[in-house]
């Protein structure tokens, strides 16, 4: 399986952005999918997740601002950011994890930049 993300760009500080993931295939049986973020010498950390059984976490950073959804007929997740806030700029990447193997899946990055 293969995912895509897409929806990242440059942003002024308040702002707001929509990360879009999407899974190759619709049939994929998924256990999660999350969205991480990598800032500029920094370990890649969790943003937020969202579970088969609809439960979400979120980083204690992003609670009150972001919102992760998932459109299940179409394996679709999205990240909705709002405030921005230029610590949240980092390259925002998707993964999802197989409920039949356990197995991890990434996406390429995608940049998101929040400056005035």
């Amino acid at each position: 399986v293969q995912l895509q993300a897409s929806g990242g760009g440059l942003v002024q500080p308040g702002g707001s952005l929509r990360l879009s993931c999407a899974l190759s295939e619709r049939t994929f049986r998924i256990n999660s999918m999350g969205w991480y973020r990598q800032a500029p010498g920094k370990q890649r950390e969790l943003v937020a997740r969202i579970w088969s059984f609809r439960r979400t976490d979120l980083a204690d950073s992003v609670k009150g601002r972001f919102t992760i959804s998932r459109d299940n007929a179409k394996n679709v997740m999205s990240l909705q950011m709002n405030s921005l806030k230029p610590e949240d700029t980092a390259v925002y990447y998707c993964n999802t994890v197989s409920a039949v193997t356990g197995n991890i899946y990434w996406g390429q990055g995608t940049q998101v930049t929040v400056s005035s």
